[in-house]
């Protein structure tokens, strides 16, 4: 006859004593219990900008079709050129191949700029093929924008590459604590961008915060390229101005960072 097991005694000391250990380990890491807070918040401040404006002009997506599309697509070029850095550095952490790099003649600009032509190439393999997908399933091209979609794409890319390289440098200095940071920043921008609304939708202080970014200014355009047929010059320019100042600073950081893991020997230690 088979023994009779009793079945085992669960011990609340045992799973109180795992429970505050986890407690403990979200209570000392910042970045997990902004992680958490994050994404209902930041869902609902973009939707509830867009229900406020909606609420007053419901015929607003009627008069430019496929304006929603395009915020969509355009959207996605600056989360791909951003993410597009991050990923790219992360790979290189995540093999442990940051000290093999940087004892090679390789230049940190040297490897900054290879970051930013890899992201420039898996932002073309993501979003050309759902530009041209729009096109059989929703009757709308977004190439009808002409040469107007190529400063907008730039302009966003651009602004996605300075994003990049300062979270791959914050990453490089607190290690892999940092990670979610590649996945939530960009995120953080999307409701003062104003991409499906114009920015007068935002209260007055957050406008002055909202144009003081190029995505604003490219979303701006981009409404003003469909609803009013017409290319806002001044939009391109403030876009390109500000990039040219975000980018010196995403390279000062990266540079920064990195000299800053030669000196404590941080790079060697990063890795899975």
């Amino acid at each position: 006859m088979t023994a009779w097991v009793s079945p085992p005694v669960l011990s609340l000391r045992r799973i109180a004593a795992m429970v505050v250990r986890y407690v403990l380990l979200l209570k000392n890491s910042w970045n997990r219990i902004f992680e958490l807070v994050y994404w209902p918040s930041i869902q609902m401040v973009l939707w509830g900008f867009i229900s406020e404006f909606l609420r007053g002009n419901s015929t607003w997506v009627a008069q430019a079709a496929g304006v929603l599309i395009a915020g969509v697509l355009l959207w996605d070029v600056m989360f791909r050129g951003q993410l597009g850095v991050s990923i790219s550095f992360m790979e290189e952490m995540w093999s442990r191949n940051l000290g093999h790099l940087f004892t090679s003649p390789l230049r940190p600009i040297e490897f900054a700029t290879a970051l930013m032509a890899m992201s420039l190439i898996r932002t073309l393999i993501g979003i050309v093929p759902a530009m041209l997908l729009a096109i059989p399933l929703y009757h709308f091209s977004i190439f009808d924008m002409g040469l107007p979609l190529i400063a907008f794409f730039v302009n966003l890319l651009v602004m996605g590459w300075a994003l990049g390289l300062v979270l791959s440098g914050v990453i490089l200095r607190y290690g892999q604590s940092a990670e979610s940071l590649a996945w939530l920043a960009v995120f953080m921008l999307a409701p003062v961008s104003a991409i499906y609304y114009p920015v007068t939708v935002l209260p007055s202080w957050l406008q002055t915060i909202a144009m003081t970014l190029p995505s604003t200014h490219v979303f701006e355009g981009m409404r003003a390229a469909m609803f009013d047929h017409v290319v806002r010059y001044d939009h391109l320019a403030w876009a390109a101005g500000l990039n040219l100042v975000y980018m010196a600073l995403g390279v000062l950081a990266f540079l920064y960072a990195v000299r800053l893991a030669r000196e404590r020997g941080l790079l060697l230690q990063m890795g899975e």
